[in-house]
């Protein structure tokens, strides 16, 4: 969940479009509350505006929704909470909720009335704002879908209730929701959408530092991931240098921010180490290069797999007493998505982890020093990710929001 800074706006007034036969425009409101749902929202809005340039989309969300033709009502998810949140962040959501179900109230009589409600992950956060769009009688559209496979399932009575169809990014998504009678379709991932260009990654690849072996690190992006993240990952790389001296490293940082981060980090942790560079905003190329991967835990492991690299899997928690009171209601036993995916533990994972890095070092030499098991690794990659092949996420998911918003397609010219 997340705070949001608001900025009033009103449903503006516009000429008929031809979107419908009648003269109300129909719109279409998405709501997202942190930077990820701002990225995967940000793809579908643009793609639906491609499509149809004068269709109306508002939004409680982030920067990159804006800059996709959303008209922001308020903005989120400049500083989104992982975990449980507090009293107030949770009295902050319940005035967020009471500010959309006024303005949902108020633009029912606009020449835009909103039609279709399409939250964005973060189910804690709009799992309130679907009953609120249900009581309004829109349908709801669920972009990414909510992780009741993994905790809490009692949770699916409330989803059937408030939900038209969920877009599943995960295969076995699909089949979890169906036979639970909830409509879910299978739409790929946003990470496959474009295709890697081989020449040019591996041309940005090799100017990256030479040596043996290449080991990639990524710490994740938000502040206190980094904070928890980052002293590991040091020791991991020091550890794996002084027992194979050749071994150089780069680190993966998301923007400049985070490089800024890591360097003050380290400055507290014993210096930056030799043989370790940084790379912003380029984890393909750094992906490409390595020959193993250090990974917190989250979506850059569906990057990883991508190019089929060897990589071990880790996310250090802060409170193991808190993960041993929750863990009775989840599912599952496997984190990490590459293993969710594969429904079997394909990928050494370490997810929550607490403690040292020696278990972590001890994988990560493992794959270094044996090439038949980190060459096993490869192979269950490349089987993993066939199912994203020939999916494009944000073209499907906009076509099934062109569905429920009941959009005329226009005829191809």
């Amino acid at each position: 969940m997340s705070s949001s800074q608001a900025h009033a706006a009103s449903p503006p007034d516009a000429p008929d479009s031809g979107l419908t036969p009648s003269r109300k425009r129909p719109a279409l409101l998405f709501t997202a509350f942190e930077p990820s749902g701002d990225d995967h929202a940000s793809a579908v809005i643009a793609e639906l505006k491609a499509r149809h340039p004068d269709l109306t989309i508002f939004a409680w969300g982030g920067p990159k929704m804006e800059r996709a033709g959303a008209t922001i009502i308020e903005r989120t998810g400049d500083d989104a909470v992982m975990g449980m949140p507090g009293l107030a962040k949770i009295r902050e959501h319940q005035r967020i909720n009471e500010r959309i179900d006024a303005w949902l109230a108020a633009n029912k009589n606009s020449d835009t009335p909103v039609v279709l409600h399409i939250p964005v992950d973060s189910p804690a956060a709009n799992t309130p704002i679907c009953k609120i769009s249900k009581s309004h009688g829109l349908r709801v559209v669920h972009l990414v879908a909510p992780q009741i496979w993994a905790w809490g399932r009692w949770r699916i009575r409330t989803l059937r209730q408030v939900t038209d169809l969920v877009l599943c990014m995960l295969p076995f998504e699909e089949r979890f929701f169906t036979r639970r009678r909830v409509p879910a379709r299978f739409i790929g991932h946003f990470i496959f959408d474009h295709p890697i260009d081989a020449y040019e990654v591996q041309r940005r690849a090799d100017k990256l530092p030479q040596g043996d072996p290449k080991l990639a690190l990524f710490p994740g992006s938000r502040p206190d991931e980094l904070r928890r993240n980052f002293p590991l990952l040091l020791s991991m790389f020091r550890a794996l240098r002084s027992s194979h001296p050749g071994a150089v490293g780069v680190v993966a940082c998301t923007n400049d921010r985070v490089e800024k981060q890591l360097r003050e980090s380290a400055s507290l942790l014993g210096g930056w180490p030799d043989h370790l560079s940084t790379v912003v905003a380029d984890s393909d190329a750094v992906i490409r290069w390595c020959d193993l991967a250090l990974v917190k835990s989250g979506t850059v492991t569906l990057q990883v797999a991508r190019q089929c690299r060897p990589m071990v899997i880790f996310y250090k928690k802060g409170n193991p007493v808190f993960y041993n009171i929750v863990r009775i209601i989840l599912a599952t036993k496997l984190f990490a998505l590459p293993n969710l995916i594969a429904g079997r533990r394909i990928v050494p994972e370490f997810v929550p982890h607490w403690g040292g890095p020696e278990r972590i070092i001890a994988e990560a030499a493992r794959l270094l020093d044996h090439p038949d098991q980190a060459d096993r690794q490869r192979q269950d990659l490349a089987k993993l990710i066939e199912p994203f092949r020939g999916k494009n996420a944000r073209v499907l998911a906009a076509n099934a929001i062109e569905e429920f918003a009941n959009i005329i397609v226009p005829p191809a010219s």
